[in-house]
C-alpha cells in the first residue's frame, strides 16, 4: 500500500513489528517475500556456510603464517603476561611495565589498562589453545550477532527464516576482509560488535522496556577499545536514560579496575593522556587507517596539515550521523539507528583499522532484509547493493600481486601500496604517493562507509517528515506510514 500524499499521515501499511514479533503475535511475512520461502531458505543458508566455511578452512591449512599469525591476539596475550607479572613480558624495572612493552616490530600495547585485565585471565591458556578459543568465540559472535539482528529485522517469530538467513549473511560476512582479518589477527572485533548488538537490538531494549544490565555490554566494549564510547551519546539522544548511565558507570568501573591492578600504566595511560597519541603507535596515514583521519592524511600529505581538515569533516559527521541515528531509532528502525552510529565511529575515530569494519556483517543483513521486503526493481536494487557490499569488502587474493598466493586475508583496499610498521610522518612513504586506482581502492572503506551514511541521513530525513504523534511509535502500533525503507 502506499501513501496518497506525505500530510495524510492516516495513509498506512502493515509492518513487522520486531517488539511484538519477539513476544509472540502471529508470524508475519515481510511485503514481496512468498510465504514457502523458510522451505528453501535454511538448507540454502546452511550449504552456504558450510561451503564457505571449507573454502576458508582449505585455505587457512595452505597458508597457516599468514593467516594464523595472530599478531595481534600475541598482544593481548603479553599485556595479561604483564599484568600477572609473567617475565619475559613483564620487567619490573620499567616505569609502566604494559606500555614500555615492545613486541616484534615494534609494536606495543595500545589499548587500555583494563583489556590487559581482561587476558590475564585468557592467558592463562597455552597459545595453541588460546588460539584456537578466540577462533571459535569469534565465529560464534559472528553467527549470534546476525541472529539478533535479524530478530530486530522482524523475523523473531520465523525461527526457520531467521535461522536461514543468520547462517546465509555469516557465510557472505566471512567472505568479507574485516572478519578475516579479525580472525587472522586474532582481534576482539566481533567479540565487541556482539556485546554492543546484545544492548541494543535484545527484544526488550527494542521495546524500550529496558532491562537493568542493558549498558553493560557497551560500557565493557569501551573499556577494551575506546571507539564504542560513540554509543552513550546516541542512547542519550534516543531517550534510553538508564542504559546510557549503566554505560558509562560500567565504563567508569573498568577505568578504576585498570588503576586498582595497573596504577602506574593506568597514570600513563589517562592522566599523560597517551590515549591520544595515536601517531604513536603507527603512522595515521597508513593503509590500514580507514577513517577520515587516515584518508584526510593521505591526501594532504602529511599527518599536520591533515589535522584541521579532519576536526571540521569529524564536527559534520558526528552531528550528523548521530542525529540520523537518532531519528531512525525512534522512529522503529533500531537496526538503521545502531548502523549509522557505528559507522559514525568508525569514520571520526582517528584510528580506524581495516578489521574495524565487521560491522559490515550487519550491514549485509539489513540490505538482504530490505530486498526480501521489496518488489521488482526496488528488490533488484537491495540485493544488488548487498553484493557490491560483499564485493568492495571481500578478501579477495592479491591478484594485482602473483608474489600472492590463495585467499588471503586481503582485499581491494589492500591494492594501494604501504609502508609497513611506519611511525611519525615521513614524506617518502609510500600512502602520500597513491594515484588513480591506488587512491579509490585504498580508500574504499570510508568512500563506501560516506556513502552508506549519506543514505541512512537522507533516510533519516524522510522519516522525519512522516513522523507519527507524539507518544506513537512502531513500538506502539503495528500500522505505521509507509516511510524511507519501503521498497
Amino acid at each position: 500500500m502506499t501513501v496518497s500524499g506525505p500530510r495524510r499521515r492516516r495513509d498506512v501499511v502493515v509492518r513487522a513489528e520486531p517488539a511484538e514479533a519477539a513476544t509472540g503475535p502471529e508470524p508475519t511475512v515481510a511485503a514481496g517475500t512468498p510465504g514457502d520461502g523458510a522451505r528453501w531458505l535454511l538448507p540454502a543458508g546452511a550449504v552456504l556456510l558450510v561451503a564457505v566455511l571449507g573454502v576458508w578452512l582449505a585455505d587457512l591449512a595452505t597458508h597457516l603464517s599468514s593467516m594464523a599469525a595472530m599478531r595481534d591476539l600475541v598482544v593481548y596475550r603479553n599485556g595479561g603476561l604483564i599484568v600477572r607479572h609473567v617475565a619475559p613480558a613483564y620487567d619490573g624495572h620499567r616505569a609502566s611495565p604494559l606500555y614500555d612493552w615492545t613486541g616484534p616490530n615494534g609494536v606495543q600495547f595500545t589499548y587500555p589498562p583494563f583489556a590487559a585485565v581482561a587476558f590475564a585471565v585468557a592467558s592463562v591458556l597455552s597459545w595453541t589453545a588460546m588460539r584456537w578459543a578466540m577462533t571459535v568465540v569469534s565465529l560464534a559472535a559472528l553467527g549470534l550477532s546476525l541472529w539478533l539482528v535479524f530478530g530486530a529485522l522482524g523475523y523473531a517469530g520465523r525461527p526457520r527464516v531467521r535461522l536461514g538467513a543468520t547462517l546465509g549473511v555469516s557465510a557472505l560476512a566471512l567472505l568479507t576482509e574485516p572478519v578475516q582479518q579479525t580472525l587472522a589477527l586474532g582481534q576482539v572485533n566481533l567479540l565487541l560488535m556482539l556485546l554492543i548488538i546484545a544492548d541494543l537490538l535484545t527484544a526488550d531494549a527494542i521495546g524500550a522496556r529496558t532491562r537493568w544490565w542493558h549498558g553493560i555490554g557497551i560500557g565493557l566494549a569501551a573499556g577494551v577499545k575506546l571507539t564504542p564510547l560513540i554509543f552513550i551519546p546516541y542512547l542519550l539522544l534516543v531517550r534510553r536514560y538508564r542504559q546510557a548511565a549503566m554505560a558509562a558507570g560500567i565504563f567508569a568501573a573498568t577505568v578504576a579496575l585498570g588503576y586498582a591492578v595497573l596504577p602506574a600504566d593506568s597514570n600513563t595511560y589517562w592522566v599523560h593522556r597517551l590515549f591520544l597519541n595515536a601517531n604513536r603507535i603507527v603512522f595515521l596515514g597508513t593503509r590500514g587507517n580507514q577513517s577520515l583521519r587516515g584518508v584526510l592524511t593521505r591526501l594532504a600529505g602529511s599527518v599536520t596539515a591533515g589535522t584541521a581538515p579532519w576536526v571540521v569533516a569529524l564536527v559534520v559527521v558526528v552531528i550528523a550521523g548521530l542525529a540520523a541515528a537518532a531519528v531512525l531509532c525512534r522512529a522503529g528502525y533500531p537496526v538503521a539507528g545502531m548502523l549509522a552510529c557505528a559507522l559514525t565511529g568508525l569514520l571520526v575515530s582517528p584510528l580506524s583499522w581495516d578489521h574495524h569494519w565487521v560491522w559490515v556483517a550487519p550491514g549485509i543483513a539489513l540490505l538482504a532484509h530490505l530486498g526480501a521486503r521489496a518488489r521488482g526493481a526496488a528488490r533488484a536494487a537491495w540485493w544488488a547493493a548487498g553484493g557490491a557490499l560483499v564485493l568492495l569488502f571481500g578478501a579477495w587474493p592479491q591478484f594485482w600481486d602473483l608474489s600472492q598466493a590463495g585467499l588471503t586475508p586481503a582485499g581491494l583496499v589492500w591494492y594501494g601500496p604501504a609502508t609497513y610498521f611506519a611511525t611519525g610522518d615521513r614524506p617518502w612513504y609510500h600512502e602520500f604517493h597513491w594515484h588513480g586506482l591506488q587512491l579509490l581502492a585504498g580508500n574504499s572503506f570510508v568512500l563506501a562507509g560516506l556513502a552508506a551514511q549519506a543514505g541512512l541521513c537522507v533516510a533519516a530525513f524522510r522519516v522525519r517528515s512522516h513522523e507519527l504523534p507524539a507518544g506513537l511509535t512502531r513500538h506502539t502500533v503495528r500500522r505505521v506510514p509507509r516511510l524511507a525503507f519501503d521498497g
